[in-house]
This record gives C-alpha cells, structure tokens and sequence, in this order.
C-alpha cells in the first residue's frame, strides 16, 4: 500500500516538474501575454517626442516670413528665421512651440507659435527596431497599439533562414532601469496564424530573430 502512494506521489512531482521545464523551455526568457489582431479599444499612446530627421512645420501666426519647414539635423537642432541652433530632440512638440515663442519674443511682440510634425522617424526610445534574420532589418517608428504582427509587416516578415520561434524583444523598463528578455514565437504566428504569439510593443522594444542552425 505504502510502496503505491508512494509511486503516486512520485508520479505527480515528475508531472509538476515536467511542467514547469515545459514553461522555462528554450532560453528560459519568460513570455508576453497575447494581444488582439485588432485593439477592442483604440487608446491614444504617449505623447509624440521629437527625434533626430524628423520633418517639421513651423508656423507663426500673421508672421509667414518667420515661418518655415525645416528637418531636425543629426544633432538635434533646427533653425528657422531669426533663430539659430534651436534644441528640438528630446522635445514635444507642444514644448519647441513654447521655446521657439520665447525666443521670437525678442523680435516679434506675443508671437503665436505651432509645431506640426509631418514626417515621424522619433527617437530611438519611441522606435521599434527589427533586427536578424528578416527580409528588411528596420527601425519603426512606435505608434499607438502597435503589436508584433504590425512590426513583423513593416519588415516584410521572416527570411528563408529565420529561426523565428527562438526570437526574443528586449524591452527596458523605465522605472528601474532594467533590461528584460521575453521569448517570442513569430514562426507561430506568421506560418500557422497561431494569435496567442501576437503580443503588444512598447516603445523602444528590440525584436531580435536568429538563424535557423539547420
């Protein structure tokens, strides 16, 4: 009798562990949960931050000659009309209307000042970058609701060699500076529509893919 339960037991915590070695599995990075083809609710995301190349409309109200469309230089400045080197990455856009009014202020009495932003590449932190073995490695500018699947089309999905139930997104939490790992399975998703490997991006996510060793 003894030697029975003890056989029961035995066989219920090689169960227990072969279960858990199935969830740690491969890399052992943990997983994302899954998210919707489609979002049930369309939610604005953070506010837009500028980033270096980014195409810009800046408009001055009854001032069209202090209007200009400029692009953000490699080092983070523009300048327009009357104003030199102004700093614009790291800025909203409603943040360089307010600096950019202070310094027309000198010249012009109350001047009214719009930022629009017309062409988005954003800073590496608002960026979704691709890369390994994909068709077309890229850096993607975040948009709101953005999931896996979305990214994976942007970079016309897996090569012929892409390992891509071994991929990984490496993704840095911004409260305690730390970076995570979490295992993706895109061959999943892409080859057999398997939605429970779509997962929901963050800025500054990095998906990287290997190459198949076969």
């Amino acid at each position: 009798m003894r030697s029975g339960v003890s056989f029961r037991a035995l066989l219920a915590l090689g169960s227990a562990a072969s279960l858990l070695a199935g969830c740690t599995s491969g890399s052992g990075r943990p997983e994302l949960p899954p998210a919707t083809y489609v979002a049930n609710k369309e939610q604005p995301g953070e506010e837009y931050v500028i980033g270096p190349l980014d195409q810009l409309n800046i408009f001055v109200w009854r001032n069209p000659e202090l209007s200009a469309k400029v692009s953000v230089r490699p080092d983070g400045r523009i300048t327009t009309p009357l104003v030199n080197d102004m700093p614009a990455v790291g800025k909203t856009p409603a943040m360089l209307a307010t600096d950019m009014k202070r310094a027309l202020g000198e010249y012009v009495k109350d001047p009214i000042v719009s930022v629009i932003v017309e062409n988005f590449s954003g800073t590496y932190s608002q960026q979704v970058r691709v890369i390994g073995a994909t068709e077309k490695p890229a850096s993607i500018p975040y948009r709101a609701n953005m999931t896996l699947l979305d990214a994976m089309i942007a970079v016309g999905g897996l090569n012929q060699y892409a390992a891509g139930n071994k991929a990984k997104l490496v993704r840095h939490d911004r409260e305690t500076g730390e970076q995570h790992e979490y295992k993706l399975q895109i061959g999943d998703l892409l080859k057999k529509g398997d939605s429970s490997a779509n997962v929901s991006l963050q800025p500054g996510d990095v998906i990287i893919i290997p190459e198949s060793m076969f």
